[in-house]
């Protein structure tokens, strides 16, 4: 078996797994240590959050990594950085992930805690004059929405309306998601508003890839964040550039098409130009190895 079709199959027996996972083994036992430890990193790294500026659009970066695998939390780490520098949202930028030797998150990432930081953040936003930015990474299932999967903390679905529902509690006006798994095309429906910018890592009915554990990246967060993101661009013309991409690597490993799709709002080209006059003006050089699927 060639090595792009095998790190297919392993992707998508995690997804497979992941999905299945509630329903076919015993439940995990969250100890209360570490959901004490838990709730304390991520209220101290709440603490932190800088103070919207008056008369500025301000980013508020979220980012996490929905599943324990040793990729989703380096594409994380690494994406957290990133957005922040793009979106010039030092101090404004918050991670939930795994640390790794010593690449550290914020806190780490539950479902109750993905809604815990965006509520956190929005609470030191102007709702109606900032941005709302969030990216997580991790597997995906059909007709059901985000795997949330670790050890240590629990598994389930975060399912479109969840995710809607979560993100309508901030009272965010302004707002970019990107979501890196598999069918996450499914919640740009439901999350698409007027001032809001939906990205997705594929269509609704398609796989994404190279989400093997080993990797640094998958290919959605190699291309978009950790290549296009670093030059200089507006951000549509990243994701454009990081879809060209992301299309050519699929082909050349034979994997049919991911599709990622994108989904702009009436009411964002303000907020995007906003953001775009204030991102960096000079390149900077992409960090980690590029996903093993991609055939050199």
């Amino acid at each position: 078996m060639n090595g792009p079709l095998k790190s297919c199959l392993v992707c998508l027996y995690a997804l497979f797994i992941a999905a299945d996972a509630p329903a076919a083994e015993q439940p995990i036992i969250v100890s209360p240590a570490v959901q004490r430890e838990d709730a304390q990193r991520l209220d101290a790294a709440l603490a932190r959050i800088q103070p919207q500026r008056p008369g500025t659009v301000d980013a508020y970066v979220v980012v996490a990594a929905l599943d324990a695998d040793p990729v989703f939390g380096r594409e994380a780490r690494e994406a957290g950085r990133v957005l922040s520098n793009r979106f010039d949202a030092r101090g404004r930028t918050l991670v939930l992930a795994n640390d790794e030797a010593g690449d550290t998150a914020d806190a780490a990432a539950t479902p109750d805690g993905l809604a815990k930081a965006l509520t956190g953040v929005a609470a030191v936003m102007d709702k109606n004059e900032d941005v709302l930015v969030l990216y997580t990474t991790g597997h995906g299932s059909p007709d059901a929405g985000l795997n949330f999967r670790d050890p240590q903390r629990g598994a389930a679905i975060i399912a479109p309306a969840q995710l809607a529902a979560m993100l309508n509690q901030t009272k965010a006006k302004n707002r970019l998601i990107i979501l890196q798994a598999c069918f996450s095309g499914q919640f740009v429906d439901a999350l698409s508003a007027p001032g809001t910018v939906v990205a997705t890592a594929a269509s609704s009915m398609k796989s994404s890839f190279g989400c093997s554990a080993g990797n640094d990246w998958t290919f959605f967060g190699y291309a978009l964040v950790n290549q296009s993101m670093r030059q200089p661009d507006t951000f549509v013309r990243q994701f454009r550039r990081a879809l060209v991409t992301i299309l050519g690597w699929e082909k050349d490993a034979g994997f049919e098409p991911s599709n990622p799709q994108i989904s702009i709002g009436s009411e964002t080209a303000a907020w995007l130009a906003a953001l775009d006059a204030r991102e960096p003006k000079g390149a900077t050089a992409p960090v980690g190895r590029p996903p093993s699927e991609i055939v050199h």
